[in-house]
Order: structure tokens, then C-alpha cells, then sequence
């Protein structure tokens, strides 16, 4: 079924703990203005082949329901990074699968609303007894701070940050055993990795599709956020982070 991806989606994903280190202090390393893709554009999606729909601009998006107050509809990426993840769609297309994306590029207005607003309350709603610093931790676990520095960006805002999974070509999901955006500990990219319930297909088959997303995606010359699946960046500075880069290549985008 899955041809020479077989091969992947049985290869261990390795221990992240490392990369939860090193992207800690990610906004702390410098962005090269001076290398070549620093100012290059945006490019939206689907007029370079990549299938998706923006997650927070429509209601059916569970577990929000809502449309986020400035979401746009289309999705865009820096130009190199749609080219690696067309990379990706190349291998994939031959076993009838292709990549689909749930968010790109992301207005600050969206930014600050999960981050500000949305994301504390869930974290209050589920733990009343913490402190304010201990909610802004688990908040910044999933949510970057929005910010209009140009030397502090969020990834997202970089277009270099792409949120998403794989599905068959006919548009159904690879299971990978959560929802997009579940913010606690089984959004993990290593969850499934030891101790998985080897008498459980749907643990089995999570993993197994996990796997494949994430070896793909590296070897394509993307970074994975640890405690996020679905989150693969390129060129900004968790990217740089999490690969030993020195700088990052991608500063603030605008389409």
C-alpha cells in the first residue's frame, strides 16, 4: 500500500527531549538579513499546488467551532518552503497520498487572539489552582507570544511555520491519533513512541502515520515542534534552533 514509505512509517521517531531544549530561547538567535531568502515572498498555496483550507476561517473546526476574528481564507508560504513541501507531495503522490495544510502564514490578530485570550481561559478552565506563570508556561508550550518586532517574530508570522498532516487524495485524513491543535501532551510528535499499547491498531496506526509525516517533512529539510505533530517550519528561527542553525533566514512576511 504505502510502497517504499513502508520503510518510514516503521522507522522510530528518536527522542525529542533535546529539541524541547533547544527551541526554548529559539527567539533569542539573530535572523541573517543579509541572506538570500530574507526577502522573498510570499506564495499562496494552492496557486503552487498544495491542497488545504485555513483552519481558524471557518466554524467547523473543532475544538474552537468558530471562526477566529482575522482569519484568512487563503494560505500562504515562503516561496522556498512550498517548493520543499511540493519535495514532500512528490513522494507522496505515488502512493495516492498528498500533503494538506491546516494553517501557514497567520495574521497577528490570530496570533494574539489564541495566545492572549482563547488559550488562558482553556488552561484556567482545566487548572484553577495555577499561578499566572505557570499558565503562561503551558501557553507558550502551544502559542507563541505575537509580536511586531522584527527581530522576535512569531513563526507563523514568518511564513516560514506550516501546520499539517497528509491525507489520501481523495481528501481523507491519515489517522494520527489526535486532533489538530489539541493542546496537551498526546499532540506530542513522540507520543506513540515507547510504551505504545502494541494490542491497540488505533495507537499502532497513529504512530505509524506520525512517523511518516516527520520523516518526510526532515528529510526535506524541515524542523519539527516537539510537542506538536502537525508543526514543520523552515527558515525561521525555531527552525534555526532545532537544526544548529546560527540565524535564521525568514524575518516578518506580509502577502
Amino acid at each position: 500500500m504505502f510502497g517504499e514509505l513502508e520503510t518510514l512509517r516503521s522507522r522510530p521517531i528518536p527522542s525529542l527531549e533535546s529539541s524541547r531544549q533547544m527551541k526554548r530561547a529559539y527567539r533569542d538567535l539573530p535572523i541573517d538579513q543579509t541572506n538570500a531568502l530574507y526577502g522573498e515572498t510570499l506564495v499562496r498555496a494552492d496557486e503552487i499546488g498544495l491542497a488545504g483550507r485555513n483552519y481558524y476561517a471557518h466554524d467547523r473546526n473543532p475544538p474552537y467551532y468558530a471562526r477566529a476574528e482575522g482569519a484568512i481564507d487563503a494560505l500562504y508560504v515562503r516561496k522556498s518552503v512550498g517548493a520543499r513541501l511540493n519535495v514532500v507531495n512528490d513522494r507522496l503522490k505515488a502512493v495516492g497520498l498528498k500533503l494538506y495544510l491546516f494553517d501557514a502564514w497567520r495574521p497577528r490578530a490570530v496570533q494574539a487572539y489564541f495566545h492572549d485570550v482563547w488559550m488562558p481561559a482553556e488552561v484556567r478552565r482545566r487548572h484553577p489552582d495555577w499561578d499566572d506563570a505557570r499558565v503562561l508556561a503551558e501557553v507558550q508550550r502551544y502559542w507563541a507570544a505575537p509580536s511586531e518586532s522584527a527581530s522576535r517574530p512569531a513563526p507563523h508570522a514568518t511564513g516560514g511555520a506550516v501546520d499539517l498532516t497528509i491525507v489520501w487524495e481523495e481528501g481523507e485524513p491519515l489517522f494520527t491519533g489526535s486532533l489538530f491543535d489539541d493542546a496537551t501532551a498526546v499532540s506530542a510528535t513522540d507520543h506513540f513512541e515507547g510504551g505504545v499499547d502494541l494490542d491497540s491498531f488505533s495507537q499502532l496506526e497513529a504512530r505509524a502515520n506520525r512517523r511518516l509525516l516527520y520523516w518526510l517533512m526532515r528529510e526535506a529539510g524541515f524542523g519539527n515542534h516537539p510537542d506538536e505533530w502537525w508543526h514543520y517550519c523552515y527558515g525561521d528561527q525555531m527552525w534555526a534552533a532545532l537544526s544548529g542553525e546560527k540565524a535564521g533566514l525568514y524575518g516578518l512576511a506580509e502577502p
